[in-house]
């Protein structure tokens, strides 16, 4: 495993734009996710953030604070983690891992209000659902059916 230089999570800015739009993933796991140059342009509640790696984009995410959230969860104070991608040549360096652990600090300092963090991952994509009970998250036993089949949603409280 590569050494994780400096990860920290930012909000979207224009100059990582060329880089984001650049990123690709393994066959396998498009089925589970979306890339960051499906969102150029963003609806109001919607926050893209960026994981960079000493400064560099290496992954990228989406946090929503619209009324699709309450889809996930009864808590008003929730916010909805969406679209979670790693660029395929990043991939197997811990920065997911370690991005998802930054979270909680990150959402307290930028969304002070939030309380929670909720999330659908596919039950055939044991990878993230393996990455996301370690960090913290807890199934919360609510399934959905979603574009390709039966959603686990977790939650991460604070």
């Amino acid at each position: 495993m590569e050494k994780i230089d400096y990860l920290e999570l930012r909000h979207f800015s224009d100059e990582y734009m060329d880089t984001l739009n650049s990123f690709r993933l393994p066959e396998e796991q498009v089925q589970f996710t979306s890339l960051p140059i499906n969102y150029k342009v963003v609806t109001e509640g919607q926050q893209r953030i960026v994981i960079l790696n000493d400064k560099e984009p290496v992954g990228f995410f989406l946090l929503h604070s619209t009324e699709r959230v309450k889809e996930y969860s009864d808590n008003p104070k929730a916010m909805l983690l969406t679209a979670l991608s790693i660029d395929q040549t990043q991939q197997g360096k811990g920065y997911a891992k370690k991005a998802m652990l930054l979270l909680r600090d990150f959402i307290a300092n930028e969304f002070p209000n939030c309380k929670e963090i909720v999330l659908a991952v596919n039950h055939r994509n044991i990878a993230a659902q393996q990455l996301y009970l370690k960090v913290g998250f807890r199934d919360t036993g609510i399934r959905r059916i979603g574009p390709i089949g039966e959603q686990f949603i977790l939650s991460l409280v604070f």
